[in-house]
């Protein structure tokens, strides 16, 4: 160990906190106080560093008064005090402090775990050996009682060097190392498992840049994070302290998965895993308890590469230990009441969801929700209603312990979606997300969580976990399919599927009907986007989407940010998905005050000094635009509403937050703006023969796009542009099959398109500090129709090659190939084949380009 002490030196490079708080400008009353503090820190650290050993009495008492005086002030990352001090103090007091005086060692390891957490420092690699080495020895000799504050010096030290402890591993990890010996289930003292099992959490947390732990001691942790959420609660154990080694082992489980690849250790291990998951993630829920198995196992999958069967596949057999026993808890009636408690923290203390909207609320929840009959429990009431007998006999401090243990395990299981195969997790889906009610107790899944749970924290994490599940979900869930009559004889694995898709839309919707909770609202949406994402629409009975499209319209003027973008960003994946789906189309033309843009005077989104239709009379507004009263019946109202998001001024009544907010002119914020441009161009892809009514208006939205300063917003404005020259194209295709008198007429498709090469387009082929806009652009210029390109004046044609292959020469190598690509498909214009001169110039650029 003195040969670890040596070379100690102030130069110490280190390591700064990935969690570090961001610098920002302090007030001048603030400068001071804060040099006052690093102040004083320099002075006691100089005088700690003064100390030698001498008389070991006037040196306990003077460490005694300078670690209490170190470890009384608060500190921060904005502090002026170095890392490098930091460190250089560590090492010092460790030679000061003999592992004799167990008091002076419980002080340095607080001292210790102060400095390094409030200054959010991460030791250098001299420091951390020194340091661990003291501890490890620490623990070896001092007495039980230190133990605890002696692991919590030990978890802020490796906290994010676990790499670098490499020479410490195997007495920490290795047959009879210490922190296996604390955190082995049979160890009664719960506060020295949690030390221990955050100290191995600590141990596996990857840094962005740095090599994880290696594969032996990551697989050592990962099984005793796991023996730990398989075993029992002590009898003897506080509930509070328990909850704290759960949230340890889940909080390293996730360190485990995220700190590189990780391959489980065959079925049975990933099987455990989901399970106790399952088991944990109702822990504390009130009206709910559960038997579950030790291990789940996948159902057996049919093939699902192709969507075409030429017989259908056998049915999923259910293994025996997937089914639960759900019990009623409580079997004495009580009154509804507002069930949700909050466990202390205010963001907890929202109202319970309210299933009755005014009248249809109600009837949406008893019409739409299959419940079990009277004589079968009913697990819905249970979780709203007052009980003495489960939430409130509960401590709150117990109560919400348990909350954060259900949120961290549905974290967790995040973590292991992301980090298994998608193939290998089709095979639990029937455990996490639940099928059509047939009757009988509900089905806990991950639904039953976004029901029933009472904290918007934990409901929004489930929800992550569910959109996780079906993002990529395509190939799958294209198998499902319930256009054919039922068999009786069997049930196909395509209907099955089917079946869960239905089943999803109608949880969700409940859960968008009750919730009240704007971030949880979000992720709702959201997780509707990646549902009708992945969903095979054309292969379901039509139905599905009228709903949610007609539930969903209100939130259009919801006072949150953030649920009006998920809202369009819905939108968007419906005008996209399988397009041209008929019942969407059926949805766009729609022109009735109900499901048009009635939405202004909908209850709580109107304004009684606002005429509905007062963007439509702005000076902004394109040329040929109408009221909601005089639109034509071809023009699709979603496609009006996004070019009033883009160009007119947000309502009164809308939100306050986002840039510009309270100005009588001020425009939708940003990531409005951006969504709404986005399903516009969705719009345009998919149903391009209901927008081409509008295309001029469109082509002077994009153009207004591309007169801002917003570089996001231009980009938009130009994807815009290519996907209405795309969409004219594929009329002119030969295989279309779209009669001559509903196509856009060659002599409109001319005038946009010198209405577009006159306008700001110019300038964002030349907008050379923004490449990628720049090749945006010159896709536009290729999706031009070759017909209209021959009709073009003399003076655009020039432009567009001229324009076109200087952008050749550019520096950046996709602008070139967006610029070399548009000159390949000018190549087949019949009026420039003749243009020699052109082509040789053409070929040159190409060829210098190839070169480089």
């Amino acid at each position: 160990m003195s040969s670890s002490l040596a070379g100690i030196n102030d130069g110490v490079s280190v390591t700064l906190s990935p969690d570090a708080v961001p610098f920002s400008p302090l007030a001048p009353g603030d400068r001071e106080e804060m040099g006052s503090v690093a102040g004083q820190f320099s002075h006691y650290a100089s005088k700690l560093r003064s100390l030698r050993g001498g008389d070991p009495a006037s040196l306990k008492t003077q460490l005694n008064l300078l670690f209490d005086q170190l470890i009384s002030e608060n500190y921060s990352p904005n502090h002026n005090i170095r890392p490098e001090e930091v460190c250089a103090l560590l090492i010092h007091v460790t030679r000061l402090v003999p592992l004799s005086q167990e008091h002076l060692v419980v002080k340095l390891c607080q001292l210790t775990h102060h400095l390094l957490n409030q200054l959010q420092v991460i030791v250098d690699e001299q420091t951390l050996d020194v340091c661990v080495c003291y501890v490890v020895r620490a623990l070896a000799v001092c007495s039980l009682w230190t133990h605890s504050e002696v692991l919590q010096a030990l978890s802020t030290l490796i906290y994010g060097n676990g790499p670098r402890c490499n020479r410490h591993l195997i007495e920490l990890l290795g047959d009879g190392g210490v922190l296996r010996l604390y955190s082995d289930p049979s160890q009664p003292d719960m506060e020295l498992r949690r030390a221990a099992l955050t100290c191995m959490a600590n141990l596996c947390l990857g840094v962005p840049g740095q090599a994880s732990l290696e594969d032996p001691y990551r697989s050592v942790c990962f099984k005793v994070f796991l023996q730990t959420l398989q075993s029992p609660k002590p009898p003897d154990a506080e509930e509070l302290l328990y909850c704290t080694v759960i949230q340890g082992a889940l909080k390293g489980l996730q360190s485990s998965l995220c700190g590189g690849k990780w391959r489980f250790g065959g079925q049975e291990e990933l099987g455990a895993l989901l399970a106790v998951l399952k088991r944990l993630m109702f822990q504390g829920c009130p009206g709910v308890c559960v038997e579950w198995p030790s291990v789940l196992y996948p159902a057996p999958l049919p093939q699902y590469e192709t969507c075409s069967t030429p017989k259908p596949p056998e049915p999923p057999q259910n293994p025996p230990t997937q089914t639960s026993g759900v019990r009623d808890c409580n079997k004495k009636k009580k009154s509804r009441g507002r069930g949700r408690k909050g466990g202390g923290e205010d963001e907890e203390r929202e109202a319970e969801p309210r299933l009755q909207r005014g009248g249809r609320g109600g009837e949406a929840w008893s019409k739409t929700s299959v419940l079990p009959s009277p004589g079968v429990p009913s697990l819905y009431p249970l979780w709203k209603r007052s009980s003495s007998d489960s939430e409130f006999s509960d401590p709150e401090g117990a109560a919400h312990s348990k909350l954060r243990v259900r949120q961290g395990v549905l974290l967790c299981l995040l973590a292991v979606v992301k980090a298994v195969e998608k193939r290998t997790l089709y095979g639990y889906w029937s455990s996490f997300i639940p099928e059509a009610p047939i009757g009988g107790p509900p089905p806990l899944t991950l639904l039953t969580v976004v029901l029933k749970d009472p904290s918007p924290k934990v409901r929004a994490c489930a929800l992550q976990v569910v959109s996780a599940l079906l993002d990529g979900s395509r190939q799958f869930l294209g198998v499902a399919e319930d256009l054919a009559p039922a068999r009786t004889s069997y049930t196909p694995f395509s209907f099955s599927l089917a079946t869960a898709v239905r089943e999803l839309h109608r949880s969700l919707s409940l859960a968008l009907l009750a919730e009240a909770s704007a971030h949880t609202l979000t992720q709702i949406i959201k997780c509707l986007a990646h549902l009708v994402c992945n969903a095979p629409y054309n292969r379901l009975r039509p139905g599905l989407l009228s709903p949610l499209w007609r539930q969903i319209q209100p939130y259009l003027r919801h006072r949150d940010v953030n649920v009006r973008v998920s809202v369009l960003t819905l939108y968007g994946a419906l005008v996209s998905s399988q397009a041209p789906l008929s019942e969407v189309q059926l949805l766009l033309t729609h022109t009735s005050q109900e499901t048009g843009l009635s939405w202004r005077q909908r209850e709580g989104f109107s304004s009684p000094h606002t005429p509905p239709s007062h963007k439509y009379h702005n000076s902004h507004t394109p040329r040929g635009s109408h009221t909601p009263g005089e639109e034509e019946p071809g023009v699709p109202w979603l496609l009006q509403l996004c070019v009033s998001l883009v160009t007119q001024p947000k309502d009164d009544q809308s939100d306050s937050e986002g840039p510009g907010g309270g100005g009588a002119t001020a425009l939708e914020p940003s990531p409005v703006r951006l969504e709404a441009l986005q399903v516009l161009a969705h719009l345009v892809r998919g149903y391009f023969p209901l927008c081409q009514a509008c295309l001029c208006e469109l082509g002077q939205v994009s153009a207004r796009c591309l007169r801002e300063t917003d570089p996001s917003i231009q980009l938009h404005g130009a994807k815009l542009l290519e996907e209405l020259g795309t969409g004219i194209i594929q009329q002119y295709r030969p295989d279309n099959s779209q009669s001559e008198s509903c196509r856009v007429p060659i002599s409109q498709v001319v005038q946009f398109w010198v209405d577009v090469l006159s306008g700001p387009l110019n300038g964002a082929l030349q907008s050379h500090q923004h490449p990628t806009l720049q090749t945006s652009a010159c896709d536009t210029l290729s999706s031009i129709l070759p017909q209209a390109f021959t009709q073009l004046p003399e003076k655009s044609q020039v432009l567009c090659v001229t324009v076109l292959l200087g952008l050749t020469y550019s520096d950046n190598s996709l602008v070139k190939a967006a610029a070399v690509r548009a000159l390949g498909v000018y190549i087949l214009f019949p009026c420039l084949r003749e243009v020699h001169t052109h082509w040789n110039q053409s070929c040159g650029g190409t060829v210098d380009w190839s070169h480089h």
